[in-house]
């Protein structure tokens, strides 16, 4: 990977529903920066046709394909989100493949600030990917409830999404910045604004292998 030394890459990271996205779109939206996105290349990993697809059909039986031959999300979601051996096999499968296309897209950008969305920074081991981490917090009843109405979800199998990544707290610990995203978008805009103006005074951020 190309020298991080006079670049800027930002780790965007939180807890799933605490506003990645919203918080991503303004920093697109004012300062004109690339966002790379960790979903979009996890869902890349997964096209018809890929090495990843097939190993999880292999795994998980024609059921876990929809008629067009594409992945059944919802299906895949209701096996890893109840055991976490089957997470954790799904992970090493997609997250190499998301680690190369980071690299490859922060080479090939010729720009000095490049955003890098990764919900599972920490988890993935990828924080060496990054000069500084902000996190997107909101308090746990407001994420529980987020994630319930974006994803009409009971409040058991909103809960169980949560629980299956890193405590929120522990990732606001681990951060350069935390972003409180428990009141009104102005808020998050203006903490954003502040950072970009006065970035966060770098810490010692974990070696990636202890992140997990």
């Amino acid at each position: 990977m190309k020298s991080k030394i006079n670049r800027r890459l930002i780790g965007l990271t939180g807890g799933i529903s605490t506003g990645k996205s919203t918080a991503s779109k303004y920093l697109r939206a004012k300062y004109k920066l690339p966002i790379l996105d960790a979903d979009i290349y996890a869902r890349n990993a997964v096209e018809i046709g890929s090495v990843a697809l097939n190993a999880i059909a292999s795994r998980y039986g024609a059921n876990i394909l929809l008629a067009d031959g594409s992945l059944n999300r919802q299906e895949l979601g209701s096996i890893i989100f109840a055991d976490i051996h089957e997470r954790q096999w799904l992970e090493k499968q997609i997250h190499p493949l998301v680690r190369d296309a980071f690299v490859q897209e922060i080479d090939n950008s010729p720009t000095e600030s490049i955003v890098l969305v990764i919900p599972l920074l920490f988890e993935a081991a990828m924080t060496d990917l990054v000069t500084e981490i902000w996190v997107v917090y909101c308090h746990p009843s407001q994420q529980l409830a987020r994630l319930m109405q974006r994803e009409s979800l009971t409040a058991a199998a909103a809960q169980a999404r949560i629980s299956s990544q890193m405590p929120l707290e522990e990732k606001c610990d681990r951060a350069n910045l935390v972003l409180d995203n428990s009141s009104r978008k102005e808020s998050l805009f203006n903490q954003i604004d502040a950072a970009m103006l006065n970035p966060p005074l770098p810490r010692q951020l974990p070696h990636p292998e202890s992140a997990n």
